[in-house]
């Protein structure tokens, strides 16, 4: 007899899903059958997804997490709310420590079943840097208005479509030489899909994952260095990395981190530092029913539009390649 699939017809909000790793796990939702409502301030960054939805399977809707009403009409009828929203600039106490707090009461108050707050490793409520505190403020007041949340603290998330492998693959495509910051810092990085996997599975099962913390990582710890040689590899590039001492990161970020674009901020120089890697103190992605894959497995494909000739260049020996979807649980 097939297993009852839990969410199938259910509605999960997403708040603040019309992101990178917002539109992932509306993936996984919608491939489980539920109901997805794209609540976020600029839903329609999100349209791609009505080409993978059945008819009515997607709604999208405007919202603003400072606004009471907003969050109000995104939560409404709701069994399961997701909050993601995450920035490194702008009143960071209001988005992601006050926001999370106040969806999770309204969601409460509406008779959702289950919640969940994506986090990120590593924070700290009396952390000098501004995201990682209103982060973990944000656990803080999520637990108090909903109890049996599940908060989900994931490392720097992966994929193919990112903002992290893809800025790193566009500067090694194009430079013979380029500056490494923070060289040594570690970093256990995750597959978007594979987290995203991860958050369906607590929506699902709110009575086995509900009141719980979990770190989402990678099975395997990599430097910075390390990265940038794994994706040079990828592109079959010969590049030279100048690995930068510390010091002069750190300036870099202090005297040039307030200009508009500027590469990084004093704030990310020191949770670069900091590394991302999961400290053990909470169950790992794989107590989410989720066996992890390696950045390794999926750099050769992804890398491919980076190369000399392309689809026609040469595929890098050292690397495997992704042919099929690991094994997840459900």
């Amino acid at each position: 007899m097939a297993t009852r699939n839990p969410l199938n017809g259910k509605l999960v909000t997403l708040i603040g899903g019309s992101g990178f790793f917002g539109t992932h796990i509306a993936q996984a939702l919608l491939e489980r059958g539920a109901r997805v409502r794209i609540a976020s301030r600029s839903p329609q960054s999100a349209f791609k997804l009505k080409a993978m939805a059945n008819l009515g399977q997607t709604q999208f809707t405007r919202c603003d997490v400072t606004n009471e009403a907003s969050l109000r009409h995104a939560v409404a009828d709701a069994h399961g709310v997701v909050y993601l929203v995450g920035a490194f600039s702008g009143n960071l106490d209001a988005l992601m420590r006050d926001g999370a707090g106040d969806a999770a009461r309204f969601a409460h108050e509406a008779g959702a079943s289950s919640f969940v707050q994506v986090s990120a490793l590593g924070v700290d409520a009396d952390s000098d840097v501004d995201y990682s505190r209103t982060k973990a403020q944000g656990e803080e007041l999520v637990r108090e208005a909903f109890p049996k949340a599940t908060i989900v603290r994931p490392s720097i998330i992966f994929g193919e479509d990112d903002n992290f492998l893809n800025m790193f693959a566009n500067l090694i495509q194009g430079f013979p030489a380029l500056p490494v910051f923070g060289p040594d810092a570690q970093m256990q990085v995750v597959n978007v899909d594979d987290a995203a996997e991860a958050v369906a599975n607590a929506l699902a099962d709110p009575g086995k994952h509900g009141g719980k913390t979990y770190e989402l990582a990678g099975p395997e710890v990599l430097t910075m260095a390390e990265i940038n040689r794994m994706i040079a590899d990828a592109q079959n590039r010969d590049r030279t990395f100048i690995e930068l001492p510390d010091f002069v990161s750190r300036n870099f970020a202090k005297f040039t981190g307030w200009l508009p674009f500027a590469p990084m901020t004093m704030d990310q120089w020191k949770l670069l530092k900091r590394g991302s890697v999961a400290s053990g103190d909470f169950p790992g992605i794989e107590k989410l029913g989720v066996t992890p894959r390696p950045l390794s497995l999926f750099l050769d494909r992804w890398m491919t539009t980076f190369r000399k000739h392309g689809r026609f260049g040469k595929a890098s020996a050292s690397r495997p390649t992704a042919t099929g979807g690991g094994t997840i649980g459900t």
